[in-house]
């Protein structure tokens, strides 16, 4: 029997970046994977935490907790170092709340409008949480360095992929595309050692 699992979110995009990266991890025949969208009862979950790891926590403690079934929850957004690491945790509603991906991204590159390259350094963060229905929970750090492109560039991705310029590469996460993007994204890097933990309970 395939181990089912949940992650607690109904971003797609998200759903399927984490689909694809723990498919090459050579995983997903022994578990099966299902989302929120699988559990309309489960009403919206307050991301009212300080940090990243608080937000991850709660959410897969609460989905846990409600459907009986080990849970994934994510919390990621981008920090930049000349805002004193803002948009940090407030990243998907960084110009209010219902705001678009265009939206976000035009805040963020007025707030930085004149800001030479060498100071438009930042990086994306990414905190997993693995919480299973005993309450066991486990925490995973990702994280990819950056710069902030003065314009969008690219099409693939969501968030602030079109002008997160990934510097060894010179291309934005969005010009780059989906599958270099999954080898060294943030969530990459946290979902390469969750997947130590989700081996263990295979």
């Amino acid at each position: 029997m395939r181990l089912q699992i949940v992650l607690a979110t109904k971003n797609k995009g998200k759903i399927e970046e984490i689909k694809y990266i723990l498919k090459e991890t050579g995983i997903t025949d022994a578990i099966e994977i299902h989302s929120l969208s699988d559990f309309p009862d489960i009403t919206e979950i307050a991301e009212d935490g300080m940090t990243f790891s608080e937000n991850a926590r709660k959410k897969a403690e609460t989905v846990a907790g409600y459907t009986g079934l080990t849970t994934i929850a994510d919390d990621s957004g981008l920090e930049v170092d000349a805002l004193n690491k803002a948009p940090g945790i407030y990243s998907a509603r960084f110009a209010g709340e219902g705001a678009s991906d265009a939206d976000n991204i035009k805040k963020l590159l007025g707030l930085l409008e004149g800001v030479p390259k060498e100071k438009r350094g930042a990086r994306f963060v990414c905190m997993i949480a693995l919480a299973t229905p005993d309450g066991e929970v486990k925490l995973m750090e990702g994280e990819c360095r950056g710069i902030i492109s003065e314009e969008a560039r690219g099409t693939s991705g969501f968030g602030y992929d079109p002008v997160f310029i990934v510097p060894q590469y010179g291309k934005t996460f969005a010009k780059l595309g989906e599958e270099m993007k999954n080898k060294i994204s943030h969530r990459a890097v946290a979902l390469g050692k969750l997947t130590t933990h989700l081996k263990l309970m295979i």
